[in-house]
């Protein structure tokens, strides 16, 4: 049977801005459901799908150029063929235009819209002939917002937060290909027979900043192709997440909680931390996220680790006062890893960072019960607004009898300054070499 990649590519788009479905899980689901088809052919899905999604606004922006029909008023399934068709045209020079359009008119035609072939047809033409003359907004933040494919709202709050320099670093880190960050695991396993075993997969590694065990990958066709990742010798895992096992300064036999685990990264490196001591209970609010958990657990051989079901807005009694560590990575607007799930900045707005503000305080005030005298409570996010960072660490401390932490005994001293002295690190794409971050550590008061 032949397999059609741009009908796959259709499909996926669709799932992800008709259906709602986030775009890495509908790009992950494809991609394993397809196992079979060549690695090229792999890749190409893969590299017009995040594509097309990390360029959606300025692609929808010349797009109007072109066509006497707002992109906004097509057909969703016609919507999404010109977004593709329109990101090959800009973006790959290694497909002919003639190739891009035809195979685009074809696929509008087979998918039940014969009467708008010509239509498809000549707003593509007309974009191949004029996409070097599309002249952009004059007006800053609608010109950045264009450029770099990201919403108004949100390059307005970073150039207000961070500054236009800082921002458009940001922006550009967003769009720029990653390797994959792993985590050398240790209990168990050696890391250097690891590297060695990756190199012999024909994995291309690379040191990655800030961590020990740290690295990064490329040149792998996907991840349960590779023993060494089968056999658990590494965990996925970005650098920034990583810091948060570092912050917590965890001591052998430490009793550790983490209110929000799924998929388990900072439970399994908490639970690493401790070589095969101490214990990690790690929860989510799901039977699906819990199993997440739990693959990654067994993968990994580790027997310092109990997942349970448990809704972390729920305060839960019985753990009152229970543990040295409380691991607190709340639900976020995620905007620091946009660069890897690019749908987010397309639902961004101040109403959805409220609603989230709320939820983490919530989560926060449980948390707090759950340490402790003297123990140790790390707040974290993957999101870079204030509202979700530093304002609500400063109404922790307000409210609760925590206290901050310098962070700087835990980091590399290239990440020491003086907010980390005052317990907090942010972390931005572009300016830090990682995803976007915000972590806190905050002492209870014996």
């Amino acid at each position: 049977m032949e397999i059609n990649t741009r009908e796959l590519i259709l499909d996926i788009l669709l799932q992800i801005d008709r259906d709602g479905e986030p775009s890495h899980m509908a790009i992950g689901n494809t991609l394993e459901k397809y196992q079979f088809l060549p690695k090229t052919d792999r890749a190409f899905i893969t590299r017009i799908c995040e594509g097309t999604m990390e360029y959606r606004l300025q692609l929808d922006y010349i797009i109007n150029c072109f066509s006497s029909v707002p992109i906004r008023k097509m057909k969703p399934l016609i919507r999404e063929i010109m977004r593709f068709s329109a990101y090959q045209l800009k973006y790959m020079d290694s497909v002919p235009d003639s190739a891009v359009v035809n195979e685009a008119v074809k696929l509008a035609g087979k998918r039940g819209f014969r009467n708008l072939k010509g239509f498809v047809n000549g707003v593509l033409r007309s974009t191949a002939r004029g996409l070097d003359q599309v002249t952009y907004p004059e007006d800053e933040i609608e010109n950045l917002s264009v450029r770099y494919s990201m919403p108004e709202y949100l390059v307005r709050c970073w150039c207000r937060d961070y500054g236009k320099e800082a921002c458009e670093r940001m922006l550009t880190a967003f769009l720029e290909t990653k390797a994959t960050t792993i985590r050398l695991c240790v209990t168990g396993q050696n890391p250097q027979k690891t590297l060695k075993l990756l190199e012999q997969e024909g994995v291309r590694i690379r040191k990655a900043p800030y961590v020990d065990n740290a690295y990064r990958i490329e040149g792998y066709d996907y991840l349960g192709a590779l023993e060494s990742f089968r056999m658990g010798a590494f965990q996925v895992q970005d650098v920034s997440s990583m810091l948060v096992g570092c912050a917590a300064g965890l001591k052998e036999g430490d009793r550790v909680l983490d209110v929000c685990a799924a998929p388990g990264g900072k439970s399994l490196h908490a639970a690493d931390l401790l070589q095969g001591t101490g214990q990690v209970i790690s929860r989510d609010v799901s039977d699906y996220k819990v199993n997440l958990i739990r693959e990654n657990v067994e993968r990994l051989g580790l027997t310092n680790v109990q997942t349970e079901v448990k809704d972390a807005a729920i305060y839960a009694s019985e753990d009152e006062a229970g543990y040295d560590v409380v691991l607190t990575d709340v639900p976020c607007s995620g905007y620091g890893v946009i660069g890897k799930k690019a749908d987010i900045k397309y639902t961004a707005s101040q109403e959805k960072e409220q609603e989230l503000v709320k939820l983490q305080r919530q989560i926060l005030s449980n948390a707090a019960g759950y340490v402790k005298p003297g123990g140790v409570l790390i707040y974290s996010t993957c999101t870079i607004g204030r509202k979700e960072n530093q304002e609500n660490v400063n109404w922790f401390i307000e409210h609760f009898s925590f206290e901050p932490e310098s962070l700087d005994p835990y980091l590399v001293e290239e990440l020491h300054s003086e907010e980390t002295k005052k317990g907090c690190l942010q972390l931005l794409p572009g300016v830090h070499d990682c995803d976007g971050f915000f972590l806190a550590r905050l002492r209870k008061q014996a």
